[in-house]
């Protein structure tokens, strides 16, 4: 299926949405913060069908990872995910950049549906 980045802080929300994301066969890394999710991305040079990132992180938030993954990589589809109201806004900055926000918590079938949701809009 498709090649996914999952960047997010939380082990147990890293870790729920990967594991619903292997099951529909889609082939998962992931990171732990902007950083290393940034690190992700230029190794694959660019080459994740999606990336879905929380927003809210330590040492490179999600709206910066995918600011900067952006303009290395303009084509790159970037989703990203949060639990604050305020956080939310900031990411409407990023139209043309982003695909969606999901807020959490989600459960399984939402974020199933969602990437799938991203992923078929460019089938």
């Amino acid at each position: 299926m498709a090649k996914l980045l999952i960047v997010e802080d939380d082990e147990s929300v890293r870790t729920l949405a990967a594991r619903a994301l292997e099951r529909d066969g889609h082939d998962v890394t992931v990171a732990t913060d902007g950083s290393q999710g940034l690190d992700a991305i230029r190794q694959a040079r660019g080459g994740y069908d999606l990336v879905v990132s929380d927003i809210r992180m330590p040492e490179m938030d999600g709206i910066e990872m995918a600011t900067a993954a952006a303009r290395e990589f303009p084509t790159l589809r970037i989703m990203l995910m949060t639990g604050y109201a305020d956080q939310r806004e900031r990411a409407e900055e990023l139209n043309g950049i982003i695909l969606d926000v999901v807020q959490k918590p989600f459960t399984l079938a939402e974020i199933r549906a969602r990437v799938g949701k991203a992923l078929s809009c460019f089938a």
